[in-house]
């Protein structure tokens, strides 16, 4: 059968791990592979043996029809076909394109007999999941499990790729449960700093002179939820009014509608209402930590900013089975929502400020997980938004075709909330020495970007992305990222509001912090779907053909380069000391020595389309599938 669209660009290799522990399967079994964690192939020796006794839960993902669902889900997310917009149900997909009850069944079967307790099969036909010691898990699949130190932090890993009996073995798309390699947050906190402002250029900063500016505006104290709004064209009409934004977390925040409350009202935002948050707690919530406590405030209170009569659902992942760092927590939460009630899933629309890999050497066993799950949501017309990363280069698992990858931005807004300028975030850090001169840090945080080596190009994405970038130095076309973007930098990011226990046993007590990072960039966009999804009679779902068919357009604002004549320099300088060097951080460097992605008119890899512009972008996303929208063939189109 031959495939065309996203389908022919998304079909999986399968991934050889440079390095990996390689060993044969006993007769009559089969070695599962990419298996083991990419992060110990690199790693020395083993610190240490996982106790015997210690307690693991594991999650055999079936494998389902994945070309069938490629199609179908093209086919609904294309505006061009009679389909679109016809999503299946989660009962419905599991019935066409997931394993199969004797497959789950045959899996089941083989767990129980090795050993493992609680075996269950996930209800829409995921993944099967069982519980066994170390002992059980190691010989039942002929691995031993070990401790590693991976960049200073330990993790548990099996030392190779998992050993299946060759009559499950092809029911098995990956396991989770066995390596507690750590996913990445993309939020970029920023301690407060002496003389910030609260709008950009509203106070200046003498400093030891750089390419002969020795007066630069200091970095921006955070921009609050209204002046976003105002950025982004945002109004009282189209609020998220009937829409369900998940936001995928892990543990549980403490307190958070109080905080959203308190955040809102020091905003100049309207109070949000209680039916419009709920929380969704996995497992056992926080018991284990709250690793992503910064984030659950970032996430809440940025898209509420943007759509603030929109439903919140906050999905807190188990913080404690297979780890606290475990992928397989997240990718639980996820399945969650797309299982939903089984007759529809529990929300249209997944922020998603998390990530997992450095470039694309993630774990091969992640990546096909993810990439099911991604299958899944489009089919479901779940729009999957996930946060780019904070550093130049390429990361995962927005480098996936059906993942809608968002980027980060610079944002410079004046005193009236007028946009002086958004530019690609790629801001190179320039550390104060003592002696008055300054050290070249690079480029430490950006926006993630650039083309992928694992992924051809997608359809949506050949009319758009300029042939030269989409080559990125290769032979032959990648799925290029980002998709989109919105403000992201730290330097002119948003306040986000906390609330800390106060002293002594004493009231807790508000306080507001500078934060950015992609994690900002997701949920404000996601944000922004949500208020143009307001009212409509079917989710917008996958967005990326939409969104590429109307690159060029009145829908998008353009992030461009600085000009060269306007240096614009935004410093985090605090000379009253902290952990934080004094430095000052020149926005859009473009460095190719630092970076290899560029901001450029049109389609780039620092902001992917572009911005989304207010209510002309929620109009055109609205007119999509009634033929009020078309390709402009003279904007950004042709190769070069």
């Amino acid at each position: 059968m031959r495939l065309t669209g996203i389908a022919a660009a998304c079909l999986l290799a399968i991934l050889s791990v440079a390095g990996a522990r390689v060993a044969k399967a006993a007769p009559g079994e089969v070695r599962l592979p990419g298996s083991v964690a990419t992060a110990v192939t690199s790693a020395g020796p083993a610190t240490g043996a996982v106790p015997a006794n210690q307690q693991l839960t594991v999650q055999l993902w079936l494998k389902g029809n994945e070309t069938g669902a490629a199609a179908f889900a093209d086919s609904v997310s294309d505006p061009r076909n009679a389909g679109y917009r016809r999503y299946a149900a989660p009962n419905s997909y599991t019935a066409r394109f997931a394993a199969s009850e004797a497959s789950a069944n045959a899996v089941s079967g083989w767990l129980a007999q090795q050993g493992f307790h609680d075996v269950r099969t996930e209800a829409q036909r995921a993944y099967v999941q069982a519980s066994a010691p170390a002992s059980t898990v190691q010989q039942a699949f002929q691995v031993q499990l070990k401790k590693f130190s991976v960049q200073g932090q330990s993790i548990m890993s099996n030392d190779r790729d998992v050993s299946l009996a060759g009559s499950i073995a092809g029911d098995v798309l990956g396991i989770t449960g066995l390596n507690s390699t750590p996913p990445k947050t993309d939020e970029a906190p920023s301690d407060p700093v002496p003389n910030c402002s609260n709008y950009f250029g509203q106070h200046q900063q003498t400093v030891p002179a750089i390419d002969g500016v020795t007066s630069v505006p200091t970095r921006v104290c955070g921009y609050t939820g209204s002046q976003l709004r105002a950025a982004y064209g945002m109004n009282d009409t189209n609020t998220g009014k009937g829409v369900t934004v998940a936001y995928i977390e892990v543990g549980q925040p403490d307190k958070m509608f109080q905080t959203l409350t308190t955040w809102a009202a020091a905003n100049g935002l309207p109070a949000p209402r209680s039916q419009n948050y709920s929380e969704l707690v996995l497992g056992s919530g926080a018991a284990c930590g709250n690793q992503f406590d910064i984030e659950e405030q970032l996430d809440i209170e940025s898209g509420y900013a943007m759509a603030p009569d929109q439903h919140e659902l906050m999905v807190g992942a188990d913080s404690c089975e297979g780890g606290q760092n475990s992928q397989q927590n997240l990718f639980d939460a996820l399945n969650t929502v797309l299982a939903g009630t089984g007759d529809q899933p529990l929300a249209t629309i997944a922020s998603n400020s998390w990530g997992f890999g450095d470039g694309e050497q993630g774990d091969a066993n992640d990546i096909k997980v993810m990439h099911a799950i991604l299958l899944r949501a489009a089919a479901e017309g779940v729009g999957m938004y996930v946060a780019s990363g904070d550093a130049p280069g390429l990361g995962l698992p927005q480098d996936d075709p059906y993942a809608i990858g968002v980027g980060g931005t610079s944002l410079g807004l004046d005193a009236n909330n007028n946009r002086l300028f958004e530019t690609g975030w790629s801001t190179e850090r320039h550390v104060l020495n003592p002696d008055g001169g300054y050290t070249d840090a690079g480029i430490p945080a950006g926006s993630s970007g650039g083309v992928s080596t694992r992924y051809g190009e997608p359809g949506y994405q050949r009319a758009v992305v300029p042939g030269a970038m989409a080559l990125g130095g290769g032979k032959t076309p990648g799925r290029v990222v980002p998709d989109v973007s919105a403000d992201g930098d730290s330097l002119t990011g948003m306040s986000v509001g906390y609330l800390e226990p106060g002293a002594n046993g004493g009231p807790d007590v508000y306080s507001t912090h500078p934060v950015g990072g992609a994690s900002l960039s997701c949920p404000l966009f996601a944000g922004i779907v949500a208020a143009a999804q307001q009212g409509q009679s079917r989710s917008f779902g996958f967005l990326n053909p939409l969104l590429y068919s109307l690159s060029g357009s009145s829908a998008f604002g353009d992030p461009l380069p600085l000009p060269a004549t306007r240096d614009v320099y935004s410093p985090a300088i605090d000379f009253l000391g902290s952990n934080t060097p004094a430095y000052v951080g020149t926005l859009d460097s473009q460095d190719p020595a630092k970076t290899s992605q560029v901001t450029a008119p049109g389609y780039d890899t620092m902001t992917g389309l572009g911005t989304p512009n207010g209510q002309s972008f929620i109009r055109a996303l609205r007119a999509a599938g009634y033929g009020l929208f078309g390709r402009n063939p003279t904007s950004n189109r042709a190769r070069r």
